[in-house]
């Protein structure tokens, strides 16, 4: 950021008073535009014994699988975000969705906050994010044609966890790729 949001003036990186981090901070007014971390909120949502997945239309990482997610909105909690994603990128609702996964990425300065519910009434559709959504069984997931590791996690902590019959938060750090 070049330029002081409230004031318009130069900004530059430095350490703020009574601070110990690099912020970006106004020349001119010593506004400090701090930059924090975005939550991605995303539904598991099943039907019968499979999971729901859509096929994303935009970038990043267009044209491979994910479960419905995005962004949280300003006004809305977690698990409204959740579902609000999932009505719009598979014109699905889950039913009393419940926290199930959280993911630290600090690399990349997001929180994933992924949700587990059943797909009311077992409808959806394909929204304009999203080239093709359906239902798999965990026999016909598309392991290496899944978008993000979060996902993939996810995955692997339903399928494993429906075996148990026992659903805790899980709760990891996901690093960069080595």
């Amino acid at each position: 950021m070049a330029f002081c949001m409230r004031c318009g003036a130069v900004a530059e990186s430095s350490i703020p008073p009574n601070d110990s981090r690099q912020r970006i901070v106004c020349t001119q007014c010593d506004f400090i535009h701090y930059e924090n971390p975005k939550v991605i909120c995303g539904l598991l949502a099943t039907w019968q014994d499979k999971v729901l997945l859509c096929r994303r239309a935009i970038e990043p990482r267009y044209g491979l699988w994910t479960l419905p997610a995005g962004f949280m909105e300003i006004g809305e909690t977690m698990a409204e975000g959740a579902n609000r994603e999932c009505q719009e990128e598979a014109e699905g609702e889950g039913v009393e969705p419940q926290l199930y996964c959280l993911y630290d990425l600090p690399h990349i300065g997001q929180i994933y906050a992924l949700y587990r519910g059943e797909l009311k009434d077992g409808l959806f559709g394909a929204g304009s994010e999203s080239l093709e959504c359906a239902l798999f069984a965990e026999s016909d997931i598309p392991w290496d044609d899944l978008a993000f590791r979060a996902i993939q996690q996810t995955l692997k902590h339903f399928f494993h966890d429906r075996r148990t019959g026992v659903f805790p938060i899980h709760h990891e750090m996901i690093g960069l790729q080595r």
